[in-house]
């Protein structure tokens, strides 16, 4: 996939963070690529996302919707019925204000702190690449005091993929190869009786 990078002109005289500058469901549909966005996204964004991994600074309503993969950061407000019929793929969101649980759609997603220190690195990896590919101002005040950011972004999960994730770990706690983990995983999940014999 491509690589996409949408920030305003320079002699711009407007704050990109706090104004739209792609406009409705872009993104639809993205099954690869990456797209860095140094201002807002109307409303569905990203949605029916299959593997593209983005970053943009706030969206609007119904964003991630139907959602199976890839990797999306939000680093900023979202509009409401976030979420929703989402089954696959991660998202992070900045919650600065602690209200995103009221925007959320929480019927197939869990929202999580991020504490896990691969989820971290993640994270400030896709932030630093998003300040790479735009200059954005806002990325830079996040990287430069990354750790006191951090508790104010939210990982959404969705719930089947966080199910299966805890499967595989759990048989490569066990000493299954990685592949082999999956397979189980799987067949588990879907009441197949056939066990790996490696």
């Amino acid at each position: 996939g491509g690589h996409l990078a949408i920030y305003p002109n320079s002699k711009a005289k407007y704050n990109s963070h706090d104004n739209v500058i792609i406009g409705n469901v872009a993104l639809y549909g993205a099954t690869s690529g990456e797209v860095y966005v140094n201002g807002l996204a109307g409303e569905r964004f990203a949605v029916r996302n299959s593997g593209a991994i983005a970053i943009v600074e706030g969206c609007g309503d119904h964003g991630l919707e139907y959602m199976t993969g890839g990797k999306v950061v939000i680093l900023g407000k979202t509009g409401k019925n976030l979420a929703a019929g989402m089954s696959g793929g991660i998202a992070y969101v900045l919650d600065q204000d602690h209200d995103l649980d009221k925007r959320l759609n929480k019927e197939m997603v869990l929202m999580e702190e991020v504490t896990n220190s691969q989820d971290q690195d993640e994270l400030y990896d896709l932030i630093n690449k998003h300040f790479k590919a735009t200059a954005s101002p806002f990325a830079k005040t996040i990287l430069n005091d990354y750790i006191n950011w951090l508790p104010h972004f939210k990982k959404l999960v969705p719930k089947d993929y966080q199910k299966i994730m805890t499967i595989i770990k759990e048989y490569e706690d066990r000493g299954y190869p990685l592949e082999a983990a999956k397979l189980e995983a799987f067949n588990r999940m879907h009441g197949i009786k056939e066990e790996y014999h490696g």
